[in-house]
């Protein structure tokens, strides 16, 4: 006879059911902080290459490839690209990823900053990294697509020698460039699955360019049984979403910012639990959102929608996962035990094979509880009473 899930009784309250589990629930008195946030294990679901390089390493590979940036210090460069600042047009916010880009067309610097990029999220204890960026927007020099998905899985691997992180590719299609680029790109994701790439991505401008131009990238996808993401919801309205679920089959959904504006879509999406690649800080420096207060992160989990938390361009946006899952706690009120929910999610939502998610699942809900153990014996780190 059938059993009725933890998660499917009447009273279910829409948070994960390993989120509720007495071995991970954190002890109500003890306080968020960022060394805490910075313990616990997390995953990074939507981080591009090419957004969240070190400017050091941009300023070494221009020398060397002799390259005129548009400054030539790391204090002039941060300032040059808008690091961290909220951005007056799309315009102003894409220059930094001329920048960038204008360094990453050799196999080498792909390699570097790969390796990097992994480097310095396992430094702050992320385990699951999905390195997202776009073959195409790295060929001017004369790189074969295949080159620069290699040297970039290279860079990775050898950061989880290193390390011990794990990482994966998702490749993206770009809206504004013509669908036959991401016909190619998808054929490239179909035959490096299970070598490295673990999805497929649509990302760029969302207005003019809809989803449904690049249907049959998607098509082929699908039919390949590849996992794949979209951006959608960030720069354009609800409807937005609805092509890269319905049209596209998206299985995530890049920010989603406006899906709230769409009662009947966030339904749909919380049924469904198609999990939200958010990421904060990001949408308030491109102005999808006009500050943290009023993102609807919060509205988002509060519902029951499966919400990961992300960097999107750790450079650009001058971001960890660990200050986002912070800003989260001290801007919009998450709890500790929200976020360890929002984390087991990144972990839930990662694109991995079952078996691997839950072997990674076990070892993350053990790792959050003894972390968590170990910060409450801490005598600075329990509240006081009010």
């Amino acid at each position: 006879m059938p059993t009725i899930r933890e998660d499917e009784t009447p009273n279910a309250t829409g948070i994960p059911s390993s989120a509720r589990r007495s071995d991970i629930i954190p002890p109500p008195m003890l306080a968020v902080t960022e060394e805490l946030l910075h313990a616990l294990p997390k995953t990074d679901l939507h981080c591009h290459l090419d957004g969240s390089m070190r400017l050091k390493t941009i300023l070494e590979l221009a020398e060397q490839q002799k390259v005129k940036l548009l400054a030539d210090t790391e204090d002039g460069l941060a300032k040059a690209i808008h690091m961290g600042q909220v951005c007056k047009s799309l315009e102003e916010y894409l220059v930094a990823f001329d920048v960038t880009l204008s360094v990453l067309q050799t196999a080498d610097a792909l390699y570097r900053a790969a390796y990097e990029l992994a480097v310095d999220a396992a430094a702050e204890n992320v385990r699951w990294l999905e390195v997202r960026y776009s073959p195409a927007l790295h060929l001017q020099k004369g790189l074969k697509m295949t080159t620069v998905i290699d040297s970039v899985l290279e860079g990775l691997r050898a950061a989880k020698r290193e390390t011990g992180i794990k990482c994966a590719v998702i490749v993206c299609g770009i809206r504004h460039i013509n669908p036959q680029t991401s016909m190619r790109l998808a054929e490239l994701s179909v035959a490096y699955k299970n070598r490295g790439v673990v999805g497929f991505d649509l990302a760029g401008a969302e207005a003019s360019f809809p989803a449904k131009d690049h249907l049959d990238a998607f098509r082929l996808i699908l039919k390949n049984n590849v996992n794949c993401t979209a951006h959608a919801g960030e720069a354009y309205g609800p409807e937005s979403i609805s092509q890269a679920i319905h049209s596209l089959g998206a299985h995530r959904i890049g920010h989603g910012t406006r899906l709230r504006e769409d009662g009947d879509l966030l339904n749909y999406v919380n049924d469904h639990r198609i999990p939200m690649e958010v990421c904060p800080s990001s949408n308030v420096q491109t102005g999808a959102v006009t500050s943290l207060e009023s993102h609807p992160l919060k509205f988002y989990f509060d519902y029951g929608l499966r919400v990961t938390i992300n960097t999107d361009n750790r450079l650009i946006t001058d971001t960890t996962v660990t200050k986002e899952l912070w800003l989260a706690h001290r801007e919009l009120g998450l709890s500790l035990e929200d976020l360890t929910t929002i984390i087991v999610s990144g972990f839930k939502s990662a694109f991995l094979p079952f078996r691997e998610k839950q072997d990674m699942l076990r070892q993350v809900n053990q790792e959050i509880a003894t972390t968590l153990a170990a910060f409450e014996k801490r005598p600075s780190a329990v509240r006081k009473q009010a």
